[in-house]
């Protein structure tokens, strides 16, 4: 996922220092960082006893989800060489029914089952000498990917059933989204009513912000030479997320790789669009449905965007105009968003 450069969030850092009714936080959490911004209009929470619950969110998210922690649930799940159902917590349900959603909805090219073919193309662990890999090692892969296909989510009670047991499970393009949408459940638990959480770019808003006024966030240019803002939008109440293509990838024999692959060709995108941002109800379903939009590119996403009511905007480069010329679409979803806020 593309990291937002939140220059917002930096200048309401800075402007706020000396209101003590302004709590923030920061942190470590799921192989990046958090910030947080939160408004005690009591001004009689203890920031110790916040920070706790913060924790704890985090803590259990990570406990259910994390792929980089073997003990975790998903790992446990990946682990099992096993093709029966096996329970899993109303948490991890509930992520996957939304992958499940947004896997059905894109034309099956948002998919937690990616992971041989992210392992093929060396995205996390690459090197200058990794060879691109050839047509049967990525058709190899492919027989071991397909979320509709390998993969059986049953409720009552939850389990999940994979017909291969060699099958893994991926998270990282929803399951961030989700920790956002549990550390705001958290503040809303402890009495607060205005803040933003965001973690690694996706984020969430409620209320307003230390100023008084809707919470103003920026996206960032994409163009991997430069650290530009190339919007700002109004975020209140809203759950945001951003996935981008210029960030993560490789160049060889004067190609280049990006990290978004299409679960269907088993292959790096090759489409102009380089950027898309997602507003949504929740933090989870912005973070799933801005990687699965830069997936399909705008072409073949903004009339999902569209059939779907979902407030998109996409960045896509501008025929030969290299990295540095970018043109600006967005759904009706997202300008009726924007004209409210």
């Amino acid at each position: 996922m593309a990291r937002l450069f939140l220059v917002a969030l930096m200048v309401l850092l800075a402007a706020c220092k000396s209101d003590p009714v302004t709590l923030t936080f920061s942190g470590e959490t799921m192989g990046t960082t958090y910030n947080i911004i939160a408004v005690d209009k009591t001004a009689a929470l203890s920031p110790d006893v916040v920070q706790d619950a913060i924790t704890q969110a985090l803590d259990q998210v990570n406990a259910q989800m994390s792929n980089w922690d073997p003990r975790s649930e998903i790992s446990r799940f990946n682990a099992a060489a096993v093709t029966d159902p096996i329970e899993i917590s109303p948490e991890l349900a509930k992520v996957m029914r939304a992958a499940t959603e947004i896997h059905r909805k894109s034309e099956k090219l948002f998919d937690v089952t990616l992971g041989p073919l992210i392992e093929i193309w060396g995205f996390g662990a690459r090197n200058a000498n990794s060879p691109v890999p050839s047509d049967a090692t990525i058709q190899a892969a492919l027989a071991m990917v397909g979320q509709d296909k390998i993969l059986s989510l049953s409720a009552a009670p939850n389990s999940l059933r994979k017909s291969l047991p060699e099958t893994s499970v991926y998270l990282a393009a929803i399951a961030k989204g989700y920790g956002v949408d549990q550390v705001a459940a958290a503040l809303q638990a402890a009495g607060l009513r205005d803040y933003m959480v965001e973690i690694g770019g996706d984020l969430v808003t409620a209320g307003q912000n230390p100023n008084g006024a809707s919470w103003r966030i920026g996206i960032e240019r994409p163009d991997a030479a430069a650290q530009t803002i190339e919007e700002i939008l109004d975020v209140s109440g809203l759950g945001m997320a951003t996935s981008g293509d210029y960030r993560n990838y490789f160049e060889q024999d004067g190609i280049r790789y990006s990290h978004i692959i299409d679960a269907v060709t088993g292959r790096p995108i090759t489409h102009g669009t380089a950027s898309v941002t997602v507003l949504a109800d929740s933090a989870m379903m912005a973070d799933g449905w801005a990687t699965a939009l830069l997936a399909l590119g705008q072409d073949r996403g903004l009339p999902i965007a569209e059939a779907e009511g979902l407030a998109v905007l996409f960045i896509a480069r501008q025929p030969d105009s290299g990295e540095t010329g970018f043109e600006i679409t967005v759904s009706t979803q997202f300008a009726k968003l924007q004209a409210e806020q």
